[in-house]
């Protein structure tokens, strides 16, 4: 769906039969509403992940993708790139502000707190400490952010706004593709840890007596989250709420703590919710498109209110 009104019948012929009948049909299709469906996929797939990894690492329910300050890392990047780069491009008379360096400059951002993280989790052995540390992180980099903010331009401070709301629409085939490999190995990480993540249930001690070495289980988790984490943020913006919400929802739905069936549970749920969510952001055959950010929390929220209100009580 989109601004330009395709037929259902022509969409599944431009698809399914290659059909070059409408030349403009098929440029739109193949080129931006396809990617987008991709996008909206791994991007649910991704945050929803993420947010059951932290959830049982940290074995709490407010955990999300983002606790350990990835994302924060990542909108410190592109807050670099948008609003800091004003002065380089005066000496060098250039603007580089575009959909790739943004993506390059989001990733470094949220690599550099995941190197950050992982140095810390050396150090640290209270898995409930780590996430103080995350989140120290992350204030930090909003402090950061902010300040850029306050000396930033108006229209620098309107591009990062814009940024900040995601999007799933403005990625080409090579960057869908990167994205997808990435998405790949965050998954493949996880699959492998689904039994330590079972044993963390019942806490580290529990665990450690089932043979579950804690330290290299931690680390595993940390990277597949900063994976994930780190690259939708790069090349999706900063999408709340999935994260947190979808473990949940998949909860009430399966009535289960099981890993074995979380794990597939999310990635369904996680795709299906931000497909549903980006198809009413798009708002058919407009030319404006909502901030996916808000529809995610709108549409999002009331489903785990009703599911919560509906079983009378947290499965976690």
């Amino acid at each position: 769906m989109g601004s330009v009104d395709i037929p259902f019948r022509a969409t599944l012929r431009h698809i399914f039969l290659n059909a070059t009948s409408d030349d403009s049909w098929h440029y739109i299709i193949w080129n931006y509403r396809i990617p987008k469906a991709i996008t909206a996929v791994l991007v649910g797939v991704s945050l929803s992940l993420c947010g059951l990894l932290m959830q049982t690492l940290f074995r709490n329910p407010l955990a999300g993708p983002f606790v350990l300050g990835i994302s924060s890392g990542a909108s410190l990047g592109a807050a670099f790139l948008i609003m800091g780069s004003g002065i380089i491009a005066g000496l060098i008379g250039t603007s580089f502000v575009n959909d790739i360096s943004l993506a390059v400059a989001s990733s470094m951002g949220s690599l550099l707190v995941l190197m950050a993280v992982i140095a810390m989790a050396r150090h640290v052995k209270d898995t409930m400490a780590l996430l103080i540390i995350g989140l120290m992180f992350g204030s930090i980099t909003a402090a950061l952010v902010t300040v850029l903010s306050y000396f930033a331009k108006a229209e620098e401070l309107q591009q990062y706004i814009y940024w900040s709301f995601g999007t799933v629409g403005n990625l080409n085939w090579s960057q869908v593709t990167l994205l997808s490999f990435i998405t790949i190995i965050g998954l493949v990480i996880s699959i492998f840890s689904i039994k330590s993540l079972n044993a963390l249930l019942l806490g580290e001690n529990y665990a450690r007596s089932m043979g579950v070495k804690i330290k290299k289980s931690r680390y595993l988790i940390i990277i597949a989250t900063g994976i994930l984490a780190g690259s939708v943020t790069a090349f999706a913006g900063p999408i709340a709420f999935v994260g947190l919400a979808v473990p949940h929802l998949t909860r009430q739905v399966f009535n289960t703590t099981d890993h074995k069936v979380l794990v597939p549970g999310v990635i369904l749920y996680g795709a299906i919710l931000l497909l549903i969510c980006d198809t009413i952001a798009q708002l058919p055959s407009s030319t404006y498109v909502l901030p996916i950010n808000a529809i995610t929390s709108v549409i999002g929220a009331p489903v785990v209110i009703w599911l919560l209100v509906r079983k009378r009580k947290m499965i976690f």
